[in-house]
């Protein structure tokens, strides 16, 4: 019977339970960071459990890391987050990506970037990001504490198998548009919610056309379109950026399976979307959630319900306005979204040579020290310092308020990173969510600008 990529990596999975009822998954990969991890290791202590298999568990510190001086953790929740996270892992025998080493960083860029994460694995993580991980055909998704704890204790998951949903995305990108566009373009055209109850497999010329860090970018935010997985088929490009990395030593014996994964010709799909990129131009969210976006030279919309008016209310905008009348304050460049190199190589292009706006406040943050090193190996950190960017050390830092990083009350941020919420990047912070090259492009012209324009 035909499959798709999803139904075949699941099937494998499966220890027990019926189809449509809750399944017993087995887990590959259990990477864990320094939130939603301790009260599960102290659920272990409770019952005097040990972890099920340590050499299947990897933790890395993010969220609460400052990028400034990163051993001077002033807050005593995030301290305390932090220390208990490296006394766990030493307790239970967890390998950590500890802080100031060379692979630590944000959680869903170590673990590709070391190796771990491989096609036909099934992945979770205590963050809802971790759908990230699906761009290398794996099934990655995020779990709530509890499930954390159960992974820790059995190495199992109970889950409910979701439904099928292919996006199919054809046509070229215009320069200067991006796998961010197109992935905010499909939130705003379908809402916050069409992926909820599936998997989305993302395919078509145009996916297939990108790198690994522009898939990553478009699985990343599949739990913004309300989907707990995202998922794209392995190709020679998955293969060529796992190869030689330090936890992938299984290469040669694995690729000839890993070939296997994709959907078959007459797989059942129970949903189809098509979207063709020709004429894409470049996103900018004007609201309080990621559907709330425009293409750049469109107004924002009228109001058609509560939700809009409050929108419009908390980021000081009005309908019919555009975004280049949004008054920016600070850029922010980075988390798990687009911190890569590509993303920072490309954003440098741009800000090489200029300099940053008098009103704007931009930093950059790579995503990891692997991409710090090899930014500062290309003398990117030189390019932005002396366009007036401070150059961070690696975390979470501004993409979520819970470390020192935050955009001051008030303030319009453009940013690179996956969600707009209020109050996410601080209280009372105005987000709005762009590729890296529009934010770039927007520190130096203290507005938003059409990158198509400037991108050579």
């Amino acid at each position: 019977m035909a499959q798709t990529l999803f139904d075949k990596v699941w099937n494998k999975h499966v220890l027990t339970g019926k189809e449509g009822e809750p399944q017993l998954l087995y887990i590959d990969l259990h990477l864990i960071h320094e939130v939603t991890s301790p009260q599960a290791f102290e659920g272990l202590r409770l019952q005097k459990r040990q972890l099920r298999r340590p050499d299947l568990t990897f933790a890395t510190l993010d969220h609460n890391v400052p990028t400034i001086d990163i051993f001077n953790i002033r807050d005593e929740i995030a301290n305390k987050q932090i220390t208990t996270l490296q006394k766990n892992a030493k307790d239970f025998g967890v390998h950590i990506f500890d802080m100031g080493s060379d692979e630590q960083g944000i959680v869903h860029m170590v673990g590709p970037e070391t190796g771990l994460t491989q096609p036909g694995k099934t992945i979770v993580c205590g963050d809802s990001h971790t759908a990230t991980h699906g761009a290398f055909g794996a099934i990655a998704f995020g779990i709530g504490t509890s499930e954390v704890e159960h992974v820790f204790a059995t190495q199992t998951l109970w889950q409910t198998k979701p439904k099928n949903l292919k996006i199919e995305v054809s046509g070229k990108l215009q320069p200067g548009v991006y796998a961010k566009d197109i992935i905010l373009h499909l939130i705003n055209q379908y809402g916050v919610d069409f992926g909820t109850g599936y998997a989305l497999e993302f395919t078509g010329e145009t996916i297939h056309s990108l790198s690994m860090e522009g898939r990553m970018t478009i699985c990343n935010m599949a739990i913004e379109g309300g989907a707990k997985y995202g998922i794209i088929q392995p190709d020679e490009t998955t293969f060529e950026y796992i190869k030689g990395r330090p936890y992938a030593q299984n290469f040669n014996q694995s690729i000839g399976e890993w070939q296997k994964l994709y959907s078959d010709e007459n797989a059942h799909f129970d949903k189809v979307i098509t979207l063709d990129v020709t004429n894409l131009e470049p996103q900018v969210t004007w609201g309080t959630n990621p559907e709330m976006g425009v293409n750049f030279s469109s107004p924002f919309p009228e109001i058609q319900n509560i939700n809009d008016e409050r929108a419009y209310n908390y980021m000081g905008l009005k309908p019919g306005q555009k975004a280049e009348d949004i008054d920016l304050g600070y850029v922010f460049l980075g988390s798990c979204t687009n911190a890569r190199l590509s993303d920072l190589i490309e954003a440098s292009h741009i800000v090489k040579g200029k300099k940053v706006h008098p009103k704007i406040t931009a930093i950059v943050v790579p995503g990891s020290r692997t991409v710090k090193k090899e930014a500062e190996s290309l003398g990117l950190d030189k390019v932005f310092k002396e366009a007036g960017f401070e150059w961070r050390e690696p975390g979470c830092s501004m993409c979520l308020g819970m470390n020192p990083d935050q955009v001051p009350e008030g303030v319009h941020c453009a940013s690179t990173s996956n969600r707009n919420f209020e109050g996410r990047q601080g209280k009372g912070a105005r987000t709005h969510l762009v590729s890296p090259a529009m934010a770039a492009a927007a520190a130096i012209n203290g507005k938003f600008v059409d990158v198509r324009k400037v991108v050579v």
